[in-house]
């Protein structure tokens, strides 16, 4: 299975994605940084999080990556200059240097290929660096992904729709485990967390964040009736039901 690598409305991103802070602000609790080290931000996005990272790393850089030029684009305008901004898809990633640590927020899910993925990160780590990260799990939003599944396959949307295959790559904390040893990490733990959310803007986040790869596939003028018919009958306030997986691993 390939991954395809889409580009985003970064400005859209950078707007409803406030979830992807606290998500973020966890994974550099566990990395523990110094603040002088040089860290891969493995999917940067809309710069929103690489912010957060950026005060982590006050004499430090940040290597930022990510396969959406817009994203590029977006998250340049947070960087200093002693940082770097590269559009690149992780698993064909190759640094000039390596790095000290990894970092990774909401990003692996989107990668159908985890094995290449992960030898691709492990190559641009220093022999003891660090690499933590965070992305949809086992189990993630699996009742909004059945709704949207189903109403998919209602008109005006089946022609469209009826035979989408989901592009997510859900792994669970043990698949993950032996995938990062056979790539060549060490000290290896991963582990599902349940975390609910309740979206800012939620039609605009599910659009933005969630429902790209169907709207794609849409003419322009069923995107917002799309997004509506899976909100209608929804409780107020709306609340997405995610379980996070959660990578550590050094490199020996």
């Amino acid at each position: 299975m390939a991954t395809e690598t889409r580009d985003w409305d970064a400005a859209s991103y950078q707007r409803v994605s406030v979830p992807h802070e606290e998500w973020a602000r966890a994974i550099l609790t566990r990395l523990g940084l110094r603040g002088q080290e040089t860290v891969l931000d493995a999917g940067c996005g809309s710069g929103r999080v690489t912010a957060i990272l950026l005060s982590e790393l006050p004499e430090g850089r940040v290597v930022a990556v990510d396969g959406s030029p817009s994203m590029v684009a977006k998250v340049s305008e947070v960087l200093r200059p002693q940082d770097e901004a590269l559009v690149s898809d992780l698993t064909a990633l190759e640094l000039d240097r390596p790095v000290d640590a990894i970092f990774s927020s909401a990003v692996f899910h989107w990668i159908a290929d985890h094995d290449l993925l992960f030898r691709r990160l492990r190559a641009t780590l220093k022999p003891g660096g660090r690499f933590a990260a965070q992305c949809g799990g086992a189990g993630n939003i699996a009742d909004f992904r059945e709704r949207t599944a189903e109403i998919a396959s209602r008109e005006p949307y089946a022609p469209f729709l009826g035979d989408f295959r989901e592009p997510w790559n859900y792994a669970d904390p043990a698949e993950t485990e032996a995938r990062l040893e056979r790539a060549g990490f060490g000290e290896v733990r991963c582990w599902l967390q349940p975390w609910e959310i309740l979206p800012p803007e939620p039609a605009e986040f599910l659009r933005t964040v969630c429902l790209g790869p169907y709207i794609d596939r849409l003419p322009p003028q069923l995107g917002d009736r799309f997004v509506a018919d899976i909100l209608a009958d929804e409780p107020a306030p709306f609340r997405m039901r995610y379980v996070r997986l959660n990578i550590e691993a050094g490199a020996a």
